[in-house]
């Protein structure tokens, strides 16, 4: 989580399908002048922004671990670059949102119940996290890994590391909140040529490409160019990609 990985610009390019959740996972949360906001793992920051122009009365602030997504972020709210398995409020949070960063830190659990014992009183936590390891967009990947790259990126996790909404019921309504839990599937239609490999080049594959020597990557986005070209064939309006992401909103 230390390691600046992220490219902006390409997470960016499909910054509209990615803000949907994010706004989606907002909508179930009934703060009314909420004092302290937080946004953790919040990127290049314009949806942290959205969270001044929801609670335009509320001290919002944002905190990421990649000194490049946190240069692009906006005015309005305040940002800071930390990991957050080490950050710690300077007050009790009203209102901690997390979108579609857990899936990056195993030991999210414990970091969940730590963050619930953060919150004031009549406090929110609502987090989306990815929920489509098993599909071909991460499976074909892994199996590339396992076979033709393996010298190279044969430790690569295949466990998927996030829970079911179920799990995350249980664990938050055990630490004595109200919780929904919920999930949807996306079907987004991606425009242009190796429109699945755009999209996992900027979040999945980016750990991935880190590990490689320059020379090497290119040989691997085009391996992963073809099995992903085979797995999601593009139409003529475009390329279908089912997405599935997880949701889950905590009253304390």
């Amino acid at each position: 989580m230390t390691r600046d990985i992220w490219d902006p610009d390409v997470y960016e390019r499909y910054a509209g399908e990615r803000a949907r959740p994010f706004f989606e996972l907002l909508a179930r949360v009934d703060a009314r002048d909420p004092a302290y906001v937080v946004d953790l793992g919040c990127g290049t920051g314009e949806l942290t922004a959205a969270l001044c122009r929801r609670w335009p009365g509320a001290t919002v602030h944002g905190v990421d671990s990649s000194p490049a997504m946190i240069a692009k972020a906006p005015p309005g709210p305040t940002f800071e670059v930390a990991d957050v398995r080490d950050w710690r409020p300077s007050a009790t949070v009203d209102v901690l949102v997390s979108n579609a960063l857990l899936q990056w830190v195993p030991e999210h659990r414990d970091l969940l119940a730590r963050w619930v014992a953060g919150l004031a009183e009549g406090g929110w936590l609502a987090f989306q996290v990815p929920g489509n390891f098993d599909a071909p967009s991460h499976a074909a990947v892994r199996e590339l890994c396992r076979t033709t790259w393996r010298e190279e990126l044969g430790d690569v996790p295949r466990e998927a590391p996030v829970g079911d909404p179920e799990e995350y019921l249980d664990l938050l309504a055990g630490l004595g909140c109200s919780v929904d839990a919920w999930e949807t599937t996306y079907v987004h239609v991606l425009p242009g040529e190796d429109a699945v490999l755009n999209w996992v080049r900027g979040t999945a594959l980016r750990p991935l490409l880190d590990r490689l020597p320059p020379g090497r990557r290119d040989d691997f986005l085009a391996d992963c160019a073809r099995v992903l070209g085979e797995a999601y064939p593009r139409r003529p309006y475009g390329t279908p990609f089912p997405f599935r992401r997880i949701f889950v909103v905590a009253h304390r």
